[in-house]
């Protein structure tokens, strides 16, 4: 029986009672799905759901096969070997036991027919881009986008029936994302993509879009998705514009007929006034005219309700996409003007900075380079929460830096709390002024941030940063399109349109950094070097 996985009935809600989940029903066959979906859709939770880790309140998960999981945040004990992370030190134990002489009945039982284990896994590694590292390694040697494509080894190694992939290319280089690209492209079984990766997601069968606790299904990979869903949208708004044609005209015509039966009314008094007919008949056409009357009343009424309830399904019909639009004008800064100067910095992990380099004016600066060579450090060197081995690293404007972490917000208070840290000379009003331009209105502003989806957490920290006093007028980023649909991604590109200060981007994310129009592209391979975009592709 070829693998699959069913969801019947699924209903799911948060401790505090937020629903998620509520008579939903998915299928995935054999083939390559990406499930997409705004932020706090539920598309984690739901790979949640297949996999185990959560359990609904109602309905049931089937599973045809063995399930494999690459959860959004992978965390491996640092004091692991590599052979120990792929599962297989056991048996790699064993068969060197008994390669040694030592045949003891308990090594063949853990060896079983595995007896290429330590083969298959060094090619595995070797397919991942990760040869280099050997099985004898620890975890804690690693960087963290090779801790991603260890755990995807493991399970590769597995070889589950059904493999669900959460944000797989989080914190990969571009090296590393090539790698993994081939190794989606050549699964053979189920798979299940959560991915606001565009090149990734081009690689799968279908698309199952995730909204408000439904599923729509769409052939063809993003790209045809894409395609699809304009063309669905150009039909809604269109459907939207005749719904809003047909309530007008449905509100003339009821203003008509009430005009009309005013006038029948002020006619039938006259004549009743005048007594021009024997009264009997009068009040029968009287009592005639209001029966007409209240039918035909009822009868626009309801046509004026039934356009209502077209335009409001048309609207409905029509997705939602908001924009981030700041006006900071105290962010921006004199072209020419030196925001900052690194000068013979030397990291804490190796990198340096040969030379003296500067940021000038509002440069837009995308700083890349492979997992592990330091860039993270040297933002944190520049934020100054790291001190350098040697040289100096001097900023000389107001600075903020949004980390990979998001660890800015204090889970504890509300969006609007956190923004009013950053800016305590801020009324309350405006800051909720400026919170809404960042989507956060109403409510919204006051829901607390560890209940925040993953994109809600990233615009709030945005907010907060931005919004700050003073100003930022220099603006770093640490892989800032991490966890983000590709709804926040085009918000996050919008609000970068509006900011005027230098913006320094680490990213691996190049169609993203393509989008904010940087002006100048650093390498960091053991040295920082200005690399032109040609320049950007690792060898394979």
């Amino acid at each position: 029986m070829s693998a699959s996985l069913t969801c019947t009935s699924l209903a799911f809600s948060w401790p505090d009672g937020t629903p998620v989940f509520d008579g939903l029903d998915i299928a995935f066959g054999p083939g390559r799905t990406g499930l997409v979906g705004a932020n706090g859709s539920g598309k984690s939770t739901l790979l949640k759901l297949i996999a185990g880790q959560l359990t609904p309140a109602e309905g049931a998960v089937r599973v045809a096969g063995e399930v494999g999981h690459l959860p959004q945040n992978v965390t491996l004990d640092t004091a692991l070997r590599v052979d120990e992370a792929l599962g297989v030190a056991a048996r790699r134990a064993a068969l060197h036991a008994i390669e040694a002489g030592d045949v003891s009945e308990e090594h063949f039982e853990t060896v079983g027919d595995d007896w290429d284990v330590e083969e298959r896994a060094l090619a595995t590694l070797g397919e991942l881009g990760l040869g280099h590292i050997g099985l004898d390694r620890r975890i804690g040697e690693v960087s963290g986008g090779e801790s991603v494509l260890l755990r995807l080894a493991a399970l590769l190694l597995r070889r589950p029936d059904v493999l669900l992939l959460d944000e797989p290319t989080n914190n990969l280089d571009l090296y590393a994302r090539r790698r993994l690209y081939s190794a989606v492209a050549s699964w053979p079984g189920v798979m299940v993509v959560v991915s606001h990766d565009r090149e990734l997601l081009d690689l799968v069968d279908q698309i199952a879009d995730l909204r408000a606790g439904e599923v729509t299904w769409y052939g063809g990979n993003f790209s045809a998705y894409e395609e699809a869903l304009a063309v669905e949208q150009e039909a809604a708004e269109r459907m939207v514009r005749v719904a809003e044609s047909d309530l007008r005209r449905q509100k003339r015509e009821l203003v008509d007929a009430q005009i009309k039966l005013a006038h029948r009314r002020r006619y039938a008094q006259k004549m009743y006034d005048t007594k021009r007919e024997p009264r009997a008949v009068m009040k029968l056409k009287s009592r005639s005219a209001q029966v007409s009357a209240g039918k035909h009343r009822v009868m626009h009424e309801e046509k004026l309700a039934e356009a209502k309830d077209r335009l409001d399904e048309a609207v409905e019909a029509v997705r939602d996409d908001d924009e981030i639009r700041v006006d900071l004008p105290y962010t921006a800064v004199p072209q020419g003007r030196t925001v900052l100067t690194l000068m013979d910095l030397q990291l804490a992990h190796g990198a340096r900075v040969k030379g003296g380099l500067d940021l000038r004016g509002p440069e837009r600066v995308a700083l890349i380079g492979r997992n592990g060579t330091g860039k993270t450090t040297l933002l944190r060197t520049i934020a100054g929460e790291l001190p350098p081995v040697s040289g100096e690293a001097t900023v000389h404007v107001p600075l903020r830096f949004l980390p990979q972490r998001l660890d800015v917000l204090d889970g504890e208070l509300s969006v609007a709390e956190n923004v009013a840290r950053f800016a305590p000379g801020a009324t309350n009003n405006r800051v909720r002024a400026r919170l809404a331009r960042f989507l956060f209105r109403g409510a919204r502003a006051d829901q607390q941030a560890s209940t925040l989806s993953g994109g809600e957490r990233f615009r709030a920290a945005l907010a907060a940063l931005m919004l700050a006093e003073p100003a930022p007028q220099l603006l770093m980023l640490d892989e800032p399109t991490n966890n983000l649909d590709i709804a926040s991604v085009r918000q996050l590109t919008s609000a970068l349109e509006s900011y005027e200060g230098a913006l320094v981007v680490a990213s691996h994310d190049l169609p993203f950094l393509e989008s904010i129009g940087i002006t100048r592209w650093l390498m960091l391979d053991g040295e920082l070097r200005e690399v032109t975009p040609e320049a950007l592709e690792f060898p394979a």
